[in-house]
């Protein structure tokens, strides 16, 4: 009998061993996520643009499509490469982030070339690829291209994002962390695109409001419909500046870590600067100031970019001919 409540005693320990273990997992989670929420602003501010155009009743299935392809990178991709290289190469985390900042840098800063072609008359890369997009006579592969355009471009928001959960939890167990991670892959993927989703159906969601035989919600819903164009437009100049704002941010914190303090100080003093004179609005503005300088950082840094990619490939050519 003694051994039979000795081993109630055992499976006793167990549970709770197994609870503390989960209550830890949860809080170190809800830590992770909160760090990484403003990223989740920036990942849903960028998608809505990619299904601007779109057949309406195509968008949501964009949107599950891009859905999938962010849970992959996250899961299939992202978490096995980190959990490695936490283990056995921490020191590549910075450069590789730092490579994804590049890219989201570049990305903005040819949207805003882009724009100014546009603004000069000029046919720029973007209009070729529009046009390029309208040329193509299938419609499932236009959507195609859509969808692993997204997706790449997911792939380092989805980093950032990962990177840091990973600095939250760094001091937990390899399986707890990835654990952690795990979880928090799936419910920011589902809360970024859940919210992308609710954001392109809005004025589908209002036009069934405007039938409703209530004045007050039919009026309601009419506005929905007349303002959703200007909230996508909007969107999607905001996904450029997040773009710029990011990757700015990467590359700043990024040379800070690997050792080349200056640029990252100067714009930490001025936000503390910011911060102290300000009094109970210091911390919006000072956060501003901090965003203001990374995406200049990153228009300038993404500007080069541009220009080795394309300005410079087209001057050889034409000097060749």
């Amino acid at each position: 009998m003694s051994g039979l409540f000795a081993l109630f005693d055992d499976v006793a320990a167990l549970v709770r061993m197994s609870a503390a273990s989960i209550d830890d997992v949860a809080a170190a989670t809800g830590r992770a996520s909160a760090k990484a929420a403003g990223v989740v602003v920036d990942d849903a501010a960028v998608t809505p643009r990619y299904v601007q155009g779109i057949e309406p009743k195509r968008e949501l299935s964009i949107i599950w499509r891009i859905t999938k392809g962010s849970l992959r990178n996250k899961l299939l991709i992202i978490l096995p490469v980190l959990l490695v290289l936490s283990v056995f190469l921490p020191w590549l985390l910075t450069p590789i982030l730092m490579l994804g900042g590049l890219y989201l840098s570049y990305e903005g800063a040819e949207k805003v070339w882009e724009k100014v072609q546009e603004r000069r008359g000029v046919s720029g890369h973007g209009h070729a690829a529009a046009a390029e997009d309208d040329a193509v006579a299938d419609p499932a592969e236009r959507e195609k291209k859509i969808v692993s355009s997204a997706v790449r471009t997911d792939l380092i928001l989805s980093a950032e994002i990962m990177v840091i959960a990973l600095n939250e939890v760094a001091a937990e167990g390899i399986v707890q962390r990835a654990v952690i991670l795990a979880v928090v892959a799936v419910f920011i993927t589902a809360a970024v695109y859940g919210a992308v989703g609710l954001i392109v159906k809005m004025d589908d969601i209002g036009l069934a409001l405007s039938r409703r035989s209530s004045s007050a919600v039919a009026a309601f819903g009419r506005g929905l419909v007349k303002a959703m164009p200007v909230v996508l437009t909007t969107l999607s100049t905001v996904g450029v500046v997040a773009m710029l704002w990011v990757g700015g941010h990467i590359l700043l914190v990024g040379s800070d870590e690997l050792g080349w303090h200056g640029p990252y100080g100067l714009v930490h003093h001025a936000e503390e600067a910011v911060h102290a004179a300000t009094g109970a609005l210091g911390g919006v503005l000072g956060w501003l100031v901090n965003t203001a300088f990374s995406a200049v950082v990153g228009l300038v840094v993404g500007a080069l970019a541009v220009v080795v990619m394309h300005l410079v490939p087209r001057r050889q050519k034409a000097a060749g001919h």
